[in-house]
């Protein structure tokens, strides 16, 4: 499971490799004096996890060559991620701050990516044709994206070749406001670059933003869900799948919870609540992974969502961007919920 990809590889993801850093303790951005580095990239964290849970796993990006996206693609590789297709380039990495929130305020994000290596991507720099040769499932986010015209140029490059050669395109929509900062709106450059997504996995905000459409407020998340499914069809002729995690709070409950479109008919996990959360960011990501590994393994659509799910739940118990699990806990959290007891 740990061991770097050889043969076909059944998911490969593309998308801007990160560090991280966090404010030391729960101290915000202008009392810090310490920060805690994690590597990140929402592609990145997909392939992490499937790596984990035994899918070969591809990872695509640019980075400088230096030692600290070389210690970053160490740590990639330690997870079992291919990252024989990275290329090198340009003169710095990605960079993202966070500040932890609470139950009382939120948790804040500063980005710091302009001019990296990712953002100066350019196409050609990537040879498609053979980075996509035998996979089976391409996956990449709107934050590949967002951070440049080149980039989604290169977004657009690599779709093209991953439908010629019959790759399963998944996507999430993953709309990051700050990030759009070259001239073009998301709703200018998304919709068409999702065109051939098969698997989908979205949020509503997002969907009203890259496609304008619109759900009742007032109705259940479960109505809501059926109503942008309905809607993103009509702008997705290939969608068969489509994924949303939702989150609701309750004092310091936090109740999380994942429905499922999935060839015309519907699904919805149960709801977990989550007495604690230590880090929520890339819980989104888990949630990913996990749809795609029951996909992947040929799960019934109810067992694919619960086991999603379970993924983004137990994500937001680990710090950092990386869902550390194994099968056997997200099958033992789904028989069992959340537990503070110990295992010996």
């Amino acid at each position: 499971m740990m061991s770097p990809v050889n043969g076909p590889v059944q998911v490969t993801a593309f998308g801007e490799f990160l560090m991280r850093l966090h404010c030391g303790g729960s101290q915000r951005f202008l009392q810090t004096r310490e920060y805690t580095v994690y590597y990140a990239g929402a592609e990145a964290n997909v392939c992490v996890l499937l790596s984990r849970l035994g899918i070969s796993t591809s990872y695509v990006t640019r980075v400088p060559d230096n030692d600290l996206a070389l210690a970053g693609l160490a740590q990639l590789k330690s997870h079992g991620v291919a990252v024989n297709h990275v290329v090198f380039g340009g003169e710095r990495l990605g960079l993202y701050f966070t500040e932890p929130g609470n139950h009382i305020r939120p948790t804040r994000v500063i980005y710091d990516r302009t001019g990296s290596s990712y953002a100066s991507l350019q196409p050609g720099m990537i040879n498609w044709q053979r980075v996509l040769n035998d996979t089976r499932y391409f996956h990449w986010s709107g934050v590949a994206a967002a951070v440049s015209q080149s980039a989604a140029d290169v977004c657009a490059e690599a779709l093209t070749v991953a439908k010629e050669k019959g790759v399963i395109i998944s996507a999430d929509l993953n709309y990051r406001s700050t990030l759009w900062k070259y001239g073009k709106k998301a709703g200018d450059i998304m919709p068409a670059l999702l065109q051939n997504s098969e698997v989908v996995v979205a949020d509503l905000d997002a969907a009203a933003v890259y496609f304008g459409i619109s759900t009742d407020a007032n109705a259940s998340l479960e109505d809501r869900f059926k109503q942008c499914a309905e809607a993103l069809q009509k702008y997705l002729p290939r969608l068969k799948t489509l994924a949303m995690s939702f989150r609701k709070t309750d004092g310091t409950i936090h109740e999380y919870s994942g429905a499922l479109m999935h060839n015309g008919r519907y699904y919805f996990s149960a709801a977990h609540r989550l007495p604690l959360v230590t880090d929520q960011i890339g819980s989104g990501d888990a949630f990913t992974a996990g749809m795609l590994y029951g996909l992947l393994h040929g799960y019934e659509p109810a067992a694919t969502i619960a086991f999603a799910t379970a993924c983004g739940a137990l994500k937001q118990s680990i710090p950092g961007d990386w869902a550390m699990l194994t099968k056997q806990e997200v099958e033992q959290f789904i028989q069992m919920g959340a537990s503070a007891r110990i295992i010996r």
